[in-house]
């Protein structure tokens, strides 16, 4: 078995809600009547509980998925230090291996229908002295969603994210625009822009939905139809 879909989600920057916008894209998938997980392969920040590391972002992306599959699959690297990934697993004495990654995805992609991978930060976030995001998500080749933070800013980071896409070889399947800077100026002017310039589908358009928003919210301003390339009706038979 490999998955029907997957793809690899990605942001302008850190913080501009790909964590949301994955869990929200595995919720429709869900919705959909398909057996979904999402992978965070580098997750930096987190808190001791138990003795296990708890990332927020990996908590979310487990809770929105319906498959029980290995955490150390879906969460290979958990780092405390909330920095750059290079940054805190060298200070952790931790390296972090591409080879690893791309096992642990494809164990992921043999037991699921469908797989949503999350980047860490921006696109080019270094992993290694040899490594970052960008050559995870080419070494992957799935089509990326690109999350854009809007505020002040954003059309230069999300045109010069998506030409690193590109530059990749990589496949810009669209994009979601979220509202991180509830009073932008010029929010439609902006939209209008970036649907004019990435040269790729608007996927959605996610308010501020405020501090704790759930995956069940966001989706419903998502539309992944036009990510999958077929339509995901509600199935309650599963």
């Amino acid at each position: 078995m490999s998955a029907r879909f997957a793809c690899f989600v990605t942001g302008t920057d850190t913080g501009v809600g790909k964590s949301l916008v994955s869990a929200a894209l595995l919720h429709l998938l869900v919705e959909g009547g398909l057996g979904a997980v999402g992978m965070k392969p580098v997750a930096a920040g987190a808190v001791l509980v138990d003795g296990r590391l708890i990332n927020d972002d990996v908590e979310q992306l487990a809770a929105a998925g319906n498959l029980s599959l290995p955490a150390a699959l879906r969460a290979p690297y958990i780092l405390e230090a909330a920095a750059a990934p290079h940054i805190a697993a060298a200070r952790e004495g931790v390296t972090i291996s591409m080879e690893h990654l791309l096992d642990c995805y494809h164990q992921l992609a043999a037991s699921a229908e469908t797989v949503v991978v999350e980047g860490v930060g921006g696109f080019c976030v270094p992993l290694s002295d040899v490594a970052d995001t960008a050559d995870l998500a080419q070494q992957l080749g799935l089509p990326v969603i690109l999350v854009v933070g809007m505020r002040l800013g954003c059309l230069s980071h999300a045109l010069l994210t998506a030409e690193a896409i590109r530059t990749r070889g990589l496949h810009l399947a669209g994009w979601v625009a979220n509202l991180i800077e509830p009073d932008m100026d010029y929010l439609p002017e902006n939209i209008a822009a970036l649907v004019e310039r990435l040269r790729a589908p608007l996927l959605g358009e996610l308010p501020a939905l405020g501090p704790q928003p759930s995956a069940a919210h966001a989706s419903s301003y998502l539309n992944a139809g036009l990510v999958t390339g077929w339509p995901l009706e509600k199935n309650t038979t599963r």
